[in-house]
């Protein structure tokens, strides 16, 4: 069984080659703060309707050590999380949030160097009143992630994958990094130029 820690270094951009667009997170859901390295654990699943962060102010006392905490959210006027919520999540293991929403305290989150993943900051916080389940599929970036779907997000994006496919996708990645690693430049660009030029002459390009 595929653990999420082996997806460690294993590259966005290559899980993205695998999986495709639909795994992939829109750009607004980016690093608040850099170089974060690379964060990869099991989603742990949040709702939280606008305005209101109960619900992610509840998981950080219930997520696993080594999770990613994914939230769906959508909100554009209010915090989710700030520095003390980071800090309490940081202490407890929790590997990274990765937020449909916005936090604050980002100076404290930096500072920390706790990985968070959102779509950036404001300094009002929401309230805390509206309750639902916690490990429910969510939407978070466009793409839908269950819990224990791997996580993995780094500068270049977010990426979920499924569950079911772990063993799957882990194995085609090292296959593909190694290949890549073992091609040197100008191998890359030998091949890399045929193949553009193939397109090109079957497009009727004569340039």
């Amino acid at each position: 069984m595929t653990d999420a820690s082996e997806f460690q270094d294993v590259p966005t951009t290559t899980l993205a080659d695998l999986l495709g667009r639909e795994q992939v997170m829109d750009i607004g859901i980016r690093p608040l703060w850099g170089p974060v390295g690379r964060v990869a654990g099991p989603a742990f699943t949040v709702r939280c309707p606008p305005g209101d962060n109960l619900m992610l102010h509840a998981a950080i006392h219930r997520a696993e050590s080594g999770s990613v905490v994914v939230v769906q959210s959508g909100d554009l006027d209010w915090a989710l999380a700030g520095g003390n919520v980071c800090a309490v999540a940081q202490r407890r293991g929790i590997a990274g949030f990765v937020l449909d929403g916005l936090i604050r305290d980002l100076a404290e989150v930096r500072e920390a160097g706790f990985p968070v993943f959102a779509r950036g900051v404001i300094p009002i916080p929401g309230t805390k009143s509206a309750v639902a389940p916690l490990g429910e599929p969510v939407v978070c970036g466009g793409v839908r992630v269950s819990a224990g779907d791997v996580v993995v997000a780094d500068e270049e994006g977010v990426v979920a994958v499924p569950a079911a496919r772990l063993d799957e996708i882990l194995a085609a990645a090292r296959a593909k990094l190694a290949k890549e690693a073992a091609e040197s430049l100008d191998e890359w660009e030998s091949a890399h130029r045929s193949r553009i030029d193939k397109i090109l002459a079957e497009q009727g390009f004569e340039g």
